[in-house]
Order: structure tokens, then C-alpha cells, then sequence
């Protein structure tokens, strides 16, 4: 999966969790979901790796499901560095169940993405 069909997943993403849970998580336009979806992708590769590190004890005693702790956190920074006037989230739990979202989206997208080219 290329970086712009990622971004693209990732703002569809966003625009749809906007929809199903409007009283959680809010995006002003598309334009501020693509905005957010590079603004994540940037965190992913700087901040993410740092945090994942320093992190990987509690991930590890946690059995894996602190990374979704730190997912929100990302998702949190970038509503931060957007504007929660723009893209943002009520509570840090619905940031925490988009990351859990977000994550099995893009499991799938990306399953069937792998699966067009093993055949």
C-alpha cells in the first residue's frame, strides 16, 4: 500500500468515524481530514518510534495493548498541532477507540491490499 492510498484510508477513516460517532470525534471538512491524516502520518514517523521505545516495558507487560494507548496519543497530538477546532476528539477514551478503529481498518485494508497480490 503506497503513502497516499495510506493517507486516503486514513481520512475516509476519519470522516466516517466523524458520521457513526458525531458526539466523540470531530472533523470540520475533508480538507482538515487529509490535513489530519498527513499531520498523523508525520507524528507516526518522528514521534511514535520514541515513544514506542521508551513505552515497550508497559506494551510488553500489557501483552501488546498499550499501543493503543500510544495510537491515541498520536491521535491526540494531532488534534492538537490541527486545531481541536478543526479535527479533535471529547474525551481521550474516544481517542482511544478511534485508534482501536483506525487500527483494524487499515488491518483490513491492508490484508486485502496483500491478498491481490499473492494469488
Amino acid at each position: 500500500m503506497t503513502y497516499f492510498q495510506r493517507l486516503l484510508v486514513n481520512m475516509l477513516t476519519f470522516i466516517s468515524l466523524s458520521v457513526l460517532l458525531p458526539q466523540m470525534v470531530h472533523v470540520r471538512s475533508i480538507l482538515m481530514a487529509l490535513l489530519a491524516s498527513f499531520v498523523l502520518s508525520v507524528l507516526n514517523a518522528l514521534i511514535k518510534p520514541i515513544l514506542t521505545i521508551i513505552s515497550f516495558p508497559l506494551t510488553l507487560v500489557t501483552l501488546g495493548f498499550f499501543s493503543f494507548v500510544i495510537n491515541a496519543l498520536m491521535l491526540q497530538f494531532t488534534s492538537s498541532f490541527v486545531g481541536a477546532q478543526n479535527f479533535g476528539f471529547s474525551p481521550f477514551g474516544a481517542a482511544l477507540l478511534v485508534a482501536i478503529l483506525m487500527s483494524i481498518v487499515n488491518m483490513i485494508v491492508t490484508e486485502h491490499y496483500m491478498d491481490k497480490y499473492r494469488e
